[in-house]
């Protein structure tokens, strides 16, 4: 098992409107994907393109979302997660399972359309962290 390469930053906020205006006039973003609905995770998402990554925003889509605790202890946002791709999920997920790295939840299709799991932030260094595998078009 190898690092494999950064996907996205994941950011929750409470109004990707706002953040998407923020990412625009102080960051100079050019390339904004439209904004969709995540109901199976309780979050509406939308990328905001980089020369070689993705800032994934977050935004709760109830008061049963998960990010809504982050957001209570950080109202107006912030860095949520890193997610980083692996070619083969399942294999990625018996690797940690092997090294005794928590996972929270079971596999399941995240906003990219493919199998994703995250890790539990105690056992990364206090990061939340997302392994993805890598989509088709990357290959």
């Amino acid at each position: 098992m190898k690092l494999g390469r950064l996907n996205h930053v994941g950011v929750a906020t409470p109004s990707i409107e706002a953040s998407v205006a923020l990412f625009r006039e102080r960051m100079g973003a050019e390339v904004v994907r439209e904004p969709f609905d995540l109901p199976a995770q309780g979050v509406r998402v939308c990328f905001v393109d980089t020369p070689n990554s993705q800032i994934e925003l977050i935004e709760p889509l109830g008061a049963d979302s998960p990010i809504v605790k982050f957001l209570e202890r950080n109202p107006e946002g912030g860095q949520h997660h890193l997610c980083f791709e692996v070619p083969d999920i399942e294999a990625a997920r018996a690797f940690y399972d092997g090294k005794g790295v928590r996972i929270l939840g079971p596999t399941r299709i995240g906003a990219h359309g493919t199998p994703i799991f995250f890790l539990h932030p105690k056992d990364m260094g206090g990061v939340l962290t997302e392994i993805m595998e890598s989509p088709k078009q990357a290959h």
